[in-house]
């Protein structure tokens, strides 16, 4: 499916003006279940976490070729939006005292990084700039520190010199066919976008012609010849190296850096070129969980999910996909980039954290057994547990949006928000749902004077049927996938209704079996008890997939948000009367298999489907 033609909403909105532009979503709050998540990951892991610690390196520089300088940058960047967020003042004292001791560190010439003088340039080193500068451009414009913007400025400043001085093509730099080190456009355009300055458009460009060389990554030119994200380059000698161009999250940073320059210089061929990538990882890599790729790189991976890999999904290409992904919504209106958003949040990425909010997983597969990544660059932290709460802090930024003068609706989730309106009018929002563990949505609209605008409402498109009303009055629903758009004069007391049907479906692929419900993904967890989680079984259901299962929310005294008791056979032995008869199998939502890290535990996702020769189906096996 193409992404350039899928435009299933029912009105167009055309992009965002500056990049810096501030939401006007003044306040949410979010309830629920994943309020409750957001919230664990600001205490447990964002407040935690010692930032002196992610500030030590910088202060010695004697590094050669790890990745140390990523932590701080990518800490601060999910501590900035968690403040923005909660507004919790004690946070506020954090973020302000880490930016002034990572600030002290930076040198007369500019530098702020931990590379001994004479390994400037290689490996990480600009990688770990990248993370800097967008981390002081993002408390710049939290704080408005005039002092954190200069000193993103010099840092950048001084990466053009030497690489001018020492005539560097910055593609032909760091790892992966130079893309960690180009992902530093990014905060290249963003620096150009505030202060105006033609040095940084120019540096920009300058990337965007290293990247395009012949032997580079040439990410809009393979982009926009549809060539697959997993056949961007030859397979590698050596994995970890210059010559492998498949790796995900540096790949998508890239392509992020891209879409903001697309948006300064107003020429669609970047944002062409995104959306062609998207559509290539949508189609070819993400998995049934929202999350894709082995050993951090894609690998035609959607194809093979069924197949046990090492070291699949791991946290920083979840984040990553979903930033891509809202970036792309921001910029288009596709309510697609919502669904996987919604996808990924709910199963990969919240999958990711421990029950407790202690610890972000480096790799969350579909089957086995979650447990803490490894220390990294002789730190007491690795790349998931500093990037993963950036995910969390993203969810109330796509859960209520504006474009233009209308108010999005993306995710259904119970919460309060305040939005103002193009008129300096404030709308007071109130949603109230379990969804998705039931589909009935209270939308309660309170303008503070009445007001015509728009208000979009996203109609999933992994439901079974909607009804809407607005006071009672019936709306046509044209299309789900897309959104429902009502534009009319709000007052006080305006209340949309959403009925959503959900249903629990098999989902079938290479034999196997998964169960899904709405956009929530099941696996069986051996903590149920209830029978060996790899054995093969043919779940029960309809023709059109549809299984009839007991659905149970917060049990109390279980380890599960969500538990499905699904009528499952199991095994191959049917000479036993009792095994011809379907039993009640427990499943439990994605996030909470294995969520505990026990080693004796284990989940699994995809179920071995029994084969019965019997029956005309197995032929196809």
């Amino acid at each position: 499916m193409d992404f350039r033609i899928l435009f299933l909403g029912l009105c167009a909105w055309s992009a965002l003006p500056a990049l810096g532009q501030k939401s006007k979503v003044e306040e949410i709050r979010i309830g629920g279940y994943v309020g409750g998540r957001i919230h664990t990951c600001i205490e447990h892991r964002v407040k935690s976490q010692d930032v002196e610690h992610l500030v030590e390196p910088f202060r010695h520089r004697e590094e050669t070729s790890l990745w140390q300088s990523e932590f701080f940058g990518k800490w601060l960047l999910g501590a900035v939006s968690s403040y923005e967020y909660c507004k919790d003042p004690v946070l506020l004292e954090q973020i302000k005292s880490g930016v002034q001791s990572f600030m002290q560190t930076q040198t007369p010439d500019g530098y702020i990084g931990n590379y001994k003088p004479e390994a400037r340039l290689t490996n990480w080193d600009i990688w770990g700039r990248k993370y800097s500068a967008l981390a002081l451009v993002a408390y710049y414009r939290l704080t408005g520190d005039r002092a954190a913007l200069n000193a993103a400025m010099r840092s950048v400043d001084y990466l053009m010199e030497q690489l001018h001085e020492q005539n560097l093509d910055i593609a032909r730099t760091g790892n992966y066919f130079g893309m960690a080190s180009c992902s530093i456009l990014e905060p290249v355009v963003y620096l150009y976008d505030i202060t105006r300055e033609q040095r940084y458009l120019d540096f920009a460009k300058e990337i965007v012609t290293g990247i395009e060389r012949e032997g580079s990554s040439q990410l809009i030119t393979k982009a926009l010849r549809d060539v697959p994200v997993f056949q961007r380059s030859a397979y590698p000698a050596s994995w970890w190296s210059f010559e492998n161009g498949q790796k995900a999250y540096e790949m998508m940073s890239c392509y992020e850096g891209l879409v903001e320059l697309g948006r300064v210089l107003d020429d669609p061929l970047y944002k062409e070129a995104a959306e062609r990538t998207a559509e290539s990882i949508r189609r070819d890599e993400i998995n049934i969980a929202g999350s894709g790729a082995a050993f951090e790189c894609w690998y035609g991976g959607k194809e093979k999910q069924t197949l046990p890999a090492y070291h699949t999904m791991e946290t920083c290409v979840t984040f990553t996909y979903m930033q891509f992904c809202n970036r792309l919504w921001r910029d288009t209106g596709n309510a697609l980039y919502v669904e996987e958003f919604e996808r990924t949040m709910y199963n990969a990425l919240f999958a990711s954290m421990k029950h407790d909010g202690g610890q972000i997983s480096k790799y969350s597969p579909l089957e086995g057994r979650r447990q803490p990544g490894e220390e990294q660059c002789g730190m007491h932290i690795n790349c998931c547990n500093a990037n993963g709460p950036r995910g969390f802090a993203l969810i109330p930024k796509m859960a209520v949006a504006t474009r233009e003068d209308g108010i999005f609706l993306n995710l259904y989730v119970p919460m309060e928000a305040q939005v103002k309106t193009g008129k300096k009018n404030t709308v007071a929002l109130k949603v109230e749902t379990d969804y998705p563990v039931n589909g009935k949505v209270n939308i309660g609209v309170n303008p503070q004077k009445e007001e015509r605008f728009k208000l979009a409402l996203r109609i999933p498109s992994c439901i079974n049927g909607v009804s809407a009303t607005v006071n009672g009055q019936v709306q046509e629903v044209l299309h789900q996938g897309g959104y429902l758009c009502l534009d009319r004069t709000w007052k006080r007391g305006d209340e949309v209704v959403l009925e959503f049907g959900i249903q629990t479906q098999v989902v079938k692929d290479h034999n196997h079996q998964a169960v899904v419900r709405g956009p929530l993904v099941f696996a069986r967890d051996s903590r149920f008890g209830d029978g060996d989680v790899d054995e093969c079984a043919v779940i029960q259901s309809d023709g059109q997939g549809v299984v009839q299962a007991t659905v149970r929310e917060n049990v109390p005294g279980s380890f599960a948000w969500i538990t499905l008791e699904v009528p499952t056979v199991l095994g191959t032995d049917l000479e036993d009367p009792a095994n011809k008869t379907a039993k009640p199998i427990r499943f439990c939502d994605f996030a909470s298999s294995g969520n505990d890290w026990a080693q004796k535990g284990r989940y699994r996702v995809w179920i071995p489907q029994t084969l019965h020769v019997m029956t005309e189906p197995y032929r196809k096996y």
